[in-house]
């Protein structure tokens, strides 16, 4: 590890190596001794030729990326707690409290309810390739399973065949697939399409579209995300669509439009535009008004998701979705990413995780300690297991409701895509052949969803959303599994002291006891009696 937490100047995200791997200085993460002559295989050297494009992760469009620094204190630093005493929830008896017992549907809302039937949803996904060509995978997946699934910010910009008319827009093509998708497999009322908007979605009025259109009921107002504290923003290697989201209102470097930048993309001097986002500049009084417009548009839910900013924004997050009834508040915390954001701003802006959600946790402790309304929270920043699900759940009780995820059910989508490839193409790697060659034999679920769902639906499912759905079952199995382990047979049971803190530091931040100090006073009790 270099330096002290983080790997500084070399890494797979870049594309970059150090020369002399095996000796390198920590605190800058250069090579020992910088030679005449070297290649420039580090960020360092690469930026002396690519500069600007070295800041971002590559290759983009086919790749998820996160950060890689090691923070003082993660979910790892607890410990599940179980018991061998009672059971919440059921009925404290050994042939009823089987952990395939365990419910795990979690209701939430203020005015209207949504379920779902886990308590985890993919929280913004949006313009990028990676999502879109995956789009059908996450969609199907998500609906089958119940669950949410958030379409991210500026779809509707980047969509060729959006129709925009006196700037708002009025027709789409891909907004209107990827809500048609999901909608087209929901079963039994459970889980929800959210559309998220950013500065340019809402001057676009999107939202107003995906209700008013799309038949959409849930909206979210975006303050940011766990990977960057800036806008989105892609790479176009397109003139035509440079040109055309530059015109669309987006920041779009160089000026596609300026005559000397066009020529030097025309002889190859560079080969990508990028395109940005604005960012938001949030105040009370916008928050309410956009609130109220988008209720009036006919809204039945309206959540915000915010990223890891400082304290003082994270309170004005809790207190503004308090104030203003949201239905759901999602707390990202740093390190995350699922497109193209800067690698370096991943790794060394925002607030962790743990300190997030421990803030988030005491902000909501003290509303609810004066009877104001706190809305469900959701808290995202690296969860792909059930045992950290668990943790963030019980971290944040009562108050969170569902843990957010996006990296790793894109991962799940993007195997079952591959396998499903492989199949056609009949490849099959010898590590997956084993379990057989078609995809009722590879994919464990295919059963249970074609009695479901009768042979002629099932066989038209994609094996990206098989991918997804099968990743949830483990998810859910092992989950239920944990819970019954500390006698909690419904997520509402869970409970800050469902876990331990294995460090003392882990301890002071989070405000949960150290593993030495659980229970003082029931031991107490017991071995008095």
């Amino acid at each position: 590890m270099l330096g002290t937490f983080s790997k500084i100047n070399a890494s797979a995200a870049t594309l970059t190596k150090n020369r002399t791997e095996g000796s390198i200085v920590p605190s800058s993460g250069m090579c020992v001794t910088s030679v005449d002559g070297c290649i420039g295989m580090c960020e360092i050297g690469k930026s002396a030729y690519r500069g600007h494009e070295v800041i971002y992760p590559q290759p983009f469009g086919v790749i998820t990326s996160a950060a890689s620094k090691t923070y003082p204190v993660d979910y790892s630093h607890f410990n599940v707690m179980g018991t061998v005493v009672g059971a919440h929830g059921i009925e404290a008896d050994s042939d009823k409290a089987i952990f395939p017992a365990v419910n795990l549907e979690v209701v939430f809302g203020h005015d209207n309810t949504i379920k779902f039937r886990y308590p985890w949803l993919i929280p913004g996904i949006g313009s990028t390739n990676i999502a879109k060509n995956n789009w059908e995978g996450l969609a199907i997946g998500s609906a089958l399973a119940g669950t949410g699934l958030t379409i991210g910010e500026n779809v509707v910009g980047m969509d060729n065949e959006a129709v925009i008319k006196n700037g708002r827009v009025v027709d789409t093509a891909d907004l209107k697939r990827r809500v048609k998708l999901y909608k087209d497999y929901q079963r039994d009322g459970y889980g929800a399409i959210i559309v998220q908007a950013n500065v340019e979605d809402t001057r676009l009025k999107i939202q107003e579209y995906a209700i008013e259109k799309l038949g959409v009921e849930c909206v979210e107002l975006k303050w940011g995300q766990g990977a960057k504290d800036i806008g989105g923003e892609v790479k176009i290697k397109d003139l035509k669509k440079a040109k055309m989201l530059y015109e669309r209102g987006y920041v779009v470097i160089p000026n596609p439009t300026d005559p000397d930048v066009i020529k030097a993309f025309e002889r190859g001097a560079f080969k990508e535009f990028e395109r940005h986002s604005r960012v938001g500049m949030v105040t009370e009084q916008s928050f309410a008004k956009r609130i109220e417009q988008l209720r009036n548009a006919g809204a039945r839910y309206i959540s915000l998701k915010t990223g890891p900013y400082r304290p003082a924004d994270l309170a004005r997050a809790v207190l503004f979705a308090s104030r203003y009834k949201l239905d759901l508040l999602t707390v990202d915390s740093a390190g995350g990413g699922t497109g193209m954001s800067p690698w370096r701003m991943m790794n060394e802006w925002g607030v962790p995780p743990v300190e997030l959600h421990s803030l988030m946790y005491q902000y909501a402790r003290q509303l609810a300690d004066k009877d104001e309304h706190v809305p469900a929270l959701a808290v995202a920043g690296g969860f792909v297991l059930e045992d950290q699900i668990f943790k963030g759940l019980a971290l944040g009780a009562p108050f969170v409701k569902m843990i957010g995820m996006a990296r790793a059910p894109i991962a799940a989508a993007m195997v079952g895509k591959t396998i499903g490839k492989a199949i056609d193409e009949n490849r099959i790697p010898v590590y997956i052949e084993r379990f057989g060659n078609s995809k009722d034999e590879i994919f464990v679920t295919s059963s249970m969803l074609r009695k479901e769902l009768g042979n002629k639906e099932f066989e038209k499912l994609p094996t990206g959303a098989l991918g997804l759905y099968t990743y949830y079952e483990r998810l859910a199995q092992g989950l239920r599994q944990l819970m019954a382990g500390s006698r909690k047979f419904a997520l509402e049971h869970i409970a800050r002291d469902d876990i331990a803190a294995l460090t003392h530091e882990a301890a002071d931040i989070s405000g949960i006891p150290h593993i030495m100090d659980v229970d003082k006073g029931k031991v107490e009790r017991i071995l008095d009696s």
